[in-house]
């Protein structure tokens, strides 16, 4: 009773109605790949609890950020922030969860990083700032806020972690690296100021 009261409640707000059937279909073609994707890595080095964890945040971020009202609320601030907050929405409420959200994961990314090289410094983490914006550029992110997905940035990231790699096996100096790290950024910032003008 109360799934057919949720489907027509969809239905009448205008909301996409997937089948059950259709729905089973998808969620055991999305645990076939992921089952495929864990064991090819397990297959070679094992797989890495770094990699499980980063899936993991990926998923809850994505979910949070797609299907909540408090994703849809931190779209709209990044979007307008003013428009926003004559909306109803509690922008500095919104503004420091999103804060508070990226501390976390700065220092969840810390002690990844940490655990991996198996030390640390303080300058272990310096200009991944560069990396971390590039990347979410790169994904599609808007320097006017507002738009981009969490897959988006992990794709941009994947990006950009090839690129060092392969400037490394290049043998490629640590300034040129910097600097062509940042002209993908400056790039990427250009192609989206002139896409949005284009839209306009």
């Amino acid at each position: 009773m109360s799934n057919t009261l949720y489907t027509r409640n969809k239905v009448k707000y205008n909301f996409e109605v997937v089948s059950k059937e259709i729905f089973i279909l998808q969620l055991i073609f999305v645990s076939a790949i992921i089952g495929y994707i864990s064991w090819i890595l397990a297959s070679y080095n094992g797989l890495s609890w770094t990699v499980i964890i980063m899936l993991f945040v990926v998923m809850v971020y994505h979910f949070i950020t797609t299907k909540t009202v408090v994703g849809r609320h931190i779209y709209a601030v990044g979007s307008n922030p003013e428009a926003a907050h004559l909306s109803g929405i509690n922008v500095s409420k919104i503004t420091f969860l999103v804060f508070g959200s990226m501390g976390m994961l700065s220092a969840l990314s810390g002690i990844l990083f940490t655990s991996r090289l198996q030390s640390a410094t303080t300058t272990a983490g310096t200009l991944f700032e560069l990396d971390a914006i590039a990347a979410a550029f790169v994904g599609g992110v808007s320097a006017a806020g507002g738009v981009g997905k969490v897959t988006g940035a992990v794709i941009g990231a994947l990006v950009m972690a090839t690129l060092t790699n392969g400037m490394n096996l290049m043998g490629v100096g640590i300034a040129p690296q910097y600097i062509i790290r940042g002209g993908v950024l400056a790039l990427a910032v250009i192609f989206d100021v002139f896409t949005r003008k284009q839209r306009a």
